[in-house]
């Protein structure tokens, strides 16, 4: 009797190996999908947060929101004061009280060309490994008036998100305005 009662619990405790390792090589499979599902907002926010929640964490972090702008069915704030570097301002886009969008707008002064050039090639490689392939969206120069602009934009689609980075330049004579700016969208 020993012997069949010795099998049956081998074969139970094999069982339960089997069982454990396929709900782990299940999780590990779709644990990649969960992963990027979405897009996240930065600065720890989620889509869909209230008004007075982004309020609350902006006026936390002693951000100033210097406009509050309604269209249609939208709310646009104009944030500064977010700490980091290069950050000029943030517009935060409310629909029916919940966040959908934050663009980032970020300005370096005194940075040349060539600068802009690298950081736009940084991100743009960061969120490649990030989210996959960037698709390239707006590459154009204008140069049919005295203000030379240039304008270069990628975009990923995650699930129902996406995110968009442009670079733009404007020129005029020694004049010269430039920008990355980063926008998150739920779409």
């Amino acid at each position: 009797m020993r012997p069949n009662s010795y099998r049956g619990i081998k074969n139970r405790a094999g069982n339960v190996r089997f069982f454990w390792a396929a709900s782990v090589a299940l999780l590990i499979s779709v644990l990649p999908a969960w992963a990027v599902d979405d897009i996240p907002p930065p600065f720890g926010f989620h889509w869909n947060d209230s008004m007075t929640k982004v309020e609350q964490v902006l006026l936390g972090a002693k951000a100033k929101i210097v406009t509050k702008i309604r269209k249609e069915k939208r709310e646009v704030w104009t944030v500064e004061g977010l700490v980091q570097p290069g950050l000029k301002r943030t517009l935060f886009t409310f629909k029916e009280g919940f966040l959908v969008e934050v663009e980032l707008q970020y300005e370096y002064p005194d940075w040349s060309i060539e600068r802009y050039n690298d950081r736009m090639g940084e991100i743009r490689r960061y969120f490649d490994a990030k989210f996959g392939t960037g698709k390239l969206v707006s590459r154009s120069r204008d140069t049919d008036s005295d203000v030379i602009q240039t304008l270069v934009g990628y975009q990923w689609i995650v699930g129902g998100t996406m995110l968009e980075l442009f670079y733009f330049s404007a020129q005029r004579d020694l004049m010269v305005f430039r920008s990355i700016t980063v926008t998150y969208k739920a779409i």
